[in-house]
């Protein structure tokens, strides 16, 4: 059957008419269960068998869409979710799907509503075949906040299917991507004591203990990107940036408090937790010497490095169907929590990530067609034969 462009945008315009920004900050912070309600009757009118999975939090949902039975198969993953929006600055109304010059503009068209079609659309030529092993859809909650849609499968599994590889379908312009960093974002609070200027005895300073805790981590810096490079990246080392500090309330007063956040960047092969105690470590000694209080912590739980092997069977078989090399990007995804489900894991999706969380968010139109051909060569191959 084939690829029916008329109806790819009647759907793709029913999601994004559909809002579902997920934030950490609760003014934003929306529910996903129209889109997951969406996607369940699509894809339960295609044959699927569907569970909607509520989360703890409330208003939030995963859906698992199943077609075929037995061990092995294919999951096609996506975030239901999209991130907060100025409307002003767009030329358009970021929930009504615009088409001009060749492109679908709207919020979440690239990433990742688009996806969605696209798996109906490959999947309609299969629907009456034998499906040797399960094709399995999943959309998940709040990717671009918390993961915790990505936790909660990745804890309670997949309803007993052990499928064998999983593709996530985030923008990457239909190039495999085998490996990214991960993402932690972290902060620090240093606690002193306030007291006149005049006098330093009167007090403790918290922003001269910060100083110290800010030379610490320079210094870890240094020495993590001595130690781990990785060539396959355009910015081969783990990164750590101080992104914002604040402390203080005016010149003539000690500091009383001080807050720094932070965060880092590691390559594959990498372990946050064993950095955050690398961290935690050089922390005491500067909370001994200087008489503060120091607290460490995390502003969310994080995303690990992930890392597929470039000659695992799904990469070979995704660099083929494609005919572009896996490569590597700097955004984090989903892929670590699939591949703590057992599954080798590859992230390949229509749109590019410099078109997402901005005004104007558009899928071109020429990417849909070859990406509905990638998912049909994947489904034949792994669900199929």
């Amino acid at each position: 059957m084939a690829y029916q462009p008329k109806l790819y945008r009647d759907q793709l315009a029913q999601l994004v008419a559909s809002p579902s920004v997920s934030c950490a900050v609760a003014d934003w912070d929306m529910s996903n269960i129209n889109v997951i309600e969406l996607l369940a009757n699509w894809f339960g009118e295609s044959g699927f068998k569907t569970q909607i999975l509520h989360l703890e939090q409330e208003g939030k949902a995963n859906l698992i869409a199943t077609l075929g039975s037995g061990d092995g198969g294919l999951v096609l993953a996506g975030h239901s979710d999209t991130v907060p929006y100025d409307a002003d600055s767009w030329s358009s109304d970021p929930f009504t799907l615009t088409e001009k010059d060749g492109k679908l503009f709207g919020l979440g068209a690239t990433d990742m509503k688009g996806f969605f079609p696209v798996i109906l659309a490959a999947v309609q030529p299969y629907l009456h075949a034998e499906f040797k092993h399960p094709l399995i859809v999943l959309a998940t909650a709040d990717e671009e906040s918390s993961m915790n849609g990505a936790r909660a499968l990745a804890k309670n599994g997949l309803g007993g299917a052990s499928p064998r590889y999983a593709v996530i379908g985030e923008p990457t312009e239909l190039v495999p991507i085998h490996m990214h960093k991960g993402i932690m974002m972290e902060a620090i609070r240093v606690r002193g004591k306030s007291g006149h200027s005049s006098d330093p005895s009167l007090g403790n300073n918290a922003l001269e203990a910060m100083n110290q805790v800010m030379s610490e981590l320079i210094k870890l810096r240094g020495e993590l990107q001595l130690n781990y490079r990785n060539p396959g990246f355009a910015v081969q080392s783990p990164t750590l940036n101080l992104g914002c500090i604040h402390g203080g309330d005016g010149a003539n007063r000690i500091c009383a408090e001080c807050e720094l956040h932070f965060d880092l960047r590691l390559l594959p092969g990498m372990d946050n937790d064993a950095v955050r105690a690398a961290i935690q470590q050089r922390l005491t000694p500067i909370a001994e010497t200087s008489g503060t209080d120091i607290v460490f912590s995390s502003l969310f739980e994080g995303v690990a490095p992930f890392g597929e092997d470039e000659n695992s069977e799904l990469v070979k078989a995704c660099e083929q169907l494609t005919g572009q090399r896996a490569e590597s990007v700097a955004f984090a995804t989903e892929a670590p929590f699939m591949q703590q489900l057992g599954m080798q894991t590859l992230v390949l999706g229509p749109g590019s990530i410099n078109q997402a969380h901005q005004p104007d968010e558009f899928i071109p139109l020429d990417q849909i067609e070859p990406a509905v051909k990638i998912l049909r060569g994947l489904i034949e191959r792994y669900c199929l034969t």
